[in-house]
């Protein structure tokens, strides 16, 4: 079966809906109110890791087949347990509470009596609600092109759309003399802060997501799954990136309305110059769209995940409990959740960017096993020292691991992969290519 461009153009919203929650409006702003009229720069540097990587990484499980074949070429236990991290950390243990969460502060919280605010009870009946919303949705999940693509995707890129077209014709302001970083490096910066958006391991997440929905719909042939999985890649990077230029430049005329702590002050400054009160409102509207569409997308994605390793449990047992797990951890613990998921997150961050890499760049490297094992080896064994360091010593450490080239700038794990590669290729040559070299799959 042929998917029409159309068809296409649904699959990429769908992709981008699933990328899209609270995190990606809330960066661009920031960055720009932070560039200033070195914007244009430091967008560059953003898009290039916060649209690229992503991208790159829908990419390499298509080439690969799927994330599992991706992660049996380093190992078998590495198979196993690499993506139980993922799906937990982004799922269950961060994003999916997370997004109730951020959906209630910015969607419901500023229109309710601050009393109702301040009770927990406000906060649980929103997120029954919610995730009770999300996991019915979540239920047919062949029927989340028609869902994203037709409905919710379209409305999101509307508001926004609205929010720029109204900027234009009332201006918010000049841009202003960068700071930071952004003075002297723009686009390094732009590259760093587009990182820590760990949108990679997203990538690595919703493939399963679309190349179950492309069988769906009735893709069976694995080279046409692989590329309109590509397709959809490069759809939904496009969208992002033009959504990043536009939330960027707002954020960079944003300086007269004064200096902000974090990307969501500064939406709702604009918001409120450009709208009046009704911009609270429409922000709102935003936020709660975007979360609800990055919620969907999780727990499919995660209870496919879950429902393939553990097949006693089926698909739709999952989605309750993750929802139900989700509602819990959004009211009962997610400051603390957020202190050891986000280390997590942290930790096996750098592990995926290698793996999409060593992915993207299979055929060169002849599948040679050493390569995979050493790389992965070496980043990890990194990142968990980092992560001990950050986390439980204090960064006792910190002077030791700064002899890394990028290390303070938080890809020290650089040099270790590239001497993972060395190391890799060399054993490869010494114990022969025909020891290493693995079968299509």
């Amino acid at each position: 079966m042929n998917f029409s461009a159309k068809q296409v153009v649904f699959i990429s919203f769908m992709l981008f809906s699933m990328f899209f929650g609270a995190g990606n409006l809330i960066f661009p702003p920031f960055l720009g109110q932070s560039a200033g009229d070195h914007l244009w720069a430091a967008l560059a540097g953003f898009i290039v890791s916060a649209v690229g990587l992503p991208i790159l990484g829908v990419i390499a499980v298509a080439k690969a087949g799927s994330l599992n074949e991706l992660n049996l070429r380093v190992h078998p236990i590495f198979a196993l347990i690499f993506p139980f991290l993922i799906y937990i950390a982004i799922g269950p243990g961060l994003a999916i509470p997370r997004a109730g969460s951020l959906a209630f502060e910015m969607g419901a919280a500023p229109f309710l009596p601050e009393n109702l605010v301040e009770s927990s009870g406000s906060l649980l009946i929103y997120t029954i609600v919610f995730f009770g919303l999300a996991a019915w949705l979540s239920m047919y999940p062949s029927k989340l092109i028609s869902l994203f693509g037709k409905l919710l995707t379209p409305i999101l890129l509307a508001l926004i759309a609205i929010i720029f077209v109204r900027s234009l014709f009332d201006p918010i302001g000049s841009f202003e003399s960068p700071i930071g970083n952004y003075r002297e490096n723009p686009m390094f910066q732009g590259i760093l802060e587009g990182y820590l958006t760990m949108d990679a391991l997203a990538a690595l997440a919703f493939g399963i997501v679309i190349a179950n929905t492309l069988t769906a719909q009735g893709v069976i042939d694995s080279k046409k799954k692989s590329r309109y999985m590509m397709y959809a890649g490069l759809g939904a990077g496009l969208l992002l990136a033009v959504i990043y230029l536009i939330l960027g430049y707002l954020g960079a005329g944003s300086s007269s309305l004064g200096q902000a702590e974090n990307g969501a002050i500064i939406l709702s400054n604009i918001m409120t110059y450009l709208f009046g009160q009704s911009g609270t409102l429409l922000l709102g509207i935003v936020f709660t769209l975007a979360c609800f569409c990055v919620s969907i997308g999780l727990i499919t994605s995660c209870s496919q995940f879950f429902s393939t390793a553990i097949p006693k449990v089926a698909y739709k047992v999952w989605v309750v409990i993750l929802a139900v797990l989700s509602t819990a951890i959004a009211n009962l613990g997610l400051t603390q959740i957020l202190q050891i998921s986000v280390p997590i997150l942290g930790m096996i961050y750098p592990i995926a960017i290698v793996l999409i890499f060593l992915g993207l760049f299979d055929d060169m490297i002849k599948r040679n096993s050493y390569i995979y094992i050493t790389v992965i080896g070496f980043v990890a064994l990194y990142s968990i020292l980092d992560t001990i360091n950050k986390s439980l010593l204090n960064n006792v450490w910190s002077e030791g691991l700064e002899i890394l080239p990028f290390y303070i700038e938080g890809i020290g794990w650089l040099t270790p992969a590239v001497l993972g590669l060395i190391v890799g290729y060399l054993l490869g040559k010494v114990k022969g290519a025909s020891s290493v070299t693995r079968t299509n799959p």
